[in-house]
């Protein structure tokens, strides 16, 4: 267990903002989870895992959690799947590449998103037209209010885009302990979405692999996605808005070279980034703060930045996002 007084959150905010705390509190398992609470006194901590999806808007007065949960094991074996329960500690690429290793199937497309386990169950996270809520099998969390471990299924956690019950009415009630995905041991290769076919196509693959799917998307996302260890910044800092198909069919009328995903037959998808792009603020700064010069979902602190500066600047993209389409954009990290 580690206890700490005014800590710095540098190390555990991929933004770089050296933001500090009254407490700091790492947990390497249940008991000390428990012990860690009682210390708190009925006080609300601030969960924290490694930072990716957060934006500090100055230093915060009360205290943090983090867990230090390490380690997976099978829980289920069949020819089928597996049930694989990871720690929530865990680095969730680290997973990622330890599940196409051996043969377990689902997580390729969510190569390389920042962050640990925990927070995937927290933030469903997402990419190339995957989510993790797909693979969520059952989430083990501490219940504050009883001092006891939960085992929550994936429909009680109600996922949607980029949501659950985690960051909504049980927000300030669990912290996650343990996440059970369900993965699959039969590959079918999902490349339709962004252009994960066109790279694996230049180097001549038609049918590939887990590995090489995993591979291609890591490339495509170094390629276009600033290096936080380099220039901090939380990866897509807005979510993509859905509309009505009223308003899509409104907008591509205008605009004929609009990107969208059909949802439904009533919703589309429309990227934020190519709204953020038509607006001009692609490349551009507000004081040290700016928008990625190879992907307008990014926000990136081109060093220096306060939280405060990187939510100005995001305060005033959305607000010309919405004068400009009539479409409102939110953010995707959590702002504290």
């Amino acid at each position: 267990m580690v206890i700490q007084t005014n800590f710095s959150l540098l190390k555990f905010n991929t933004f770089g903002i050296d933001a500090r705390c009254a407490k700091f509190y790492e947990f390497d398992n249940e008991d000390e989870l428990h012990s860690v609470l009682s210390m708190l006194k009925g006080e609300t901590p601030l969960v924290l895992g490694a930072g990716s999806n957060l934006l500090l808007t100055g230093n915060y007065c009360g205290s943090v959690v983090h867990s230090h949960i390490m380690g997976h094991e099978v829980v289920e074996d069949n020819p089928d799947y597996v049930l694989l329960r990871v720690g929530s500690g865990e680095t969730w690429d680290n997973i990622v590449e330890l599940s196409v290793r051996n043969g377990w199937y689902g997580t390729e497309n969510l190569s390389l998103i920042p962050g640990e386990v925990g927070a995937s169950a927290v933030q469903n996270i997402g990419a190339y037209g995957a989510e993790v809520k797909d693979l969520i099998y059952e989430v083990e969390a501490f219940d504050i209010t009883t001092g006891r471990i939960v085992v929550k299924s994936n429909a009680e956690c109600d996922y949607s885009y980029r949501q659950s019950r985690f960051k909504k009415d049980w927000k300030h009630r669990y912290i996650i302990t343990n996440v059970i995905y369900k993965l699959t041991k039969c590959f079918t290769p999902f490349v339709d979405y962004g252009n994960i076919k066109s790279e694996l196509e230049k180097k001549g693959v038609t049918n590939p692999t887990a590995t090489e799917v995993r591979q291609a998307v890591i490339e495509i996302r170094r390629a276009k996605l600033p290096d936080p260890d380099v220039q901090g910044n939380a990866g897509s800092f807005f979510m993509n808005p859905i509309v009505k198909r009223e308003k899509y069919m409104e907008m591509a009328a205008t605009y004929k070279d609009m990107p969208h995903y059909k949802i439904d037959d009533e919703h589309e998808k429309i990227p934020a980034g190519w709204m953020i792009e038509k607006c001009g603020w692609k490349g551009k700064s507000l004081g040290n703060a700016a928008v990625h010069n190879k992907q307008a979902l990014v926000l990136v602190n081109c060093g220096g930045a306060s939280g405060k500066e990187l939510l100005h600047l995001s305060d005033t993209i959305r607000k010309e996002v919405r004068d400009k389409f009539g479409i409102e954009i939110f953010p995707e990290v959590n702002i504290i």
